[in-house]
């Protein structure tokens, strides 16, 4: 009978695919944060009113929270780059949802942003 021995990673490789793995996680973010105060009781019209038709080329994902009250909603969508949300936020897809939405809308906030994913270690 044949005995073979367990091959260990190479230190090295095990370095190189980790530091991979840290750099992929770092990616560059585009992201557009909009809060927006809406009536009392507009909830559920203000949510129907607020998804694009259609969606826009270049998002790659998008988070809408609700406060406990369901006053205030922060919306959060990530972009392929910055010129892609541009392209949105000028687009007369973008401007026929934003007046779809008014009726509903007591206050805004919004804001364009770039950064990065902060690496969580792995306990």
């Amino acid at each position: 009978m044949e005995m073979r021995s367990v091959i260990k990673p190479n230190r090295v490789a095990s370095r190189l695919l980790h530091r991979a793995a840290e750099e992929a996680a770092m990616r560059e973010h585009f992201v557009w944060v909009t809060t927006r105060r809406i009536k009392p009781g507009a909830l559920e019209e203000f949510e129907r009113a607020w998804r694009p038709d259609p969606y826009p080329p270049g998002l790659r994902q998008a988070y809408a929270y609700w406060s406990e009250d369901g006053l205030e909603i922060t919306g959060v969508s990530f972009w392929n780059t910055r010129a892609s949300c541009d392209a949105w936020r000028t687009s007369e897809a973008e401007t026929r949802r934003r007046q779809a939405m008014a009726p509903y809308v007591v206050e805004e906030r919004e804001g364009f942003y770039q950064g990065r994913e902060l690496g969580i270690p792995v306990r």
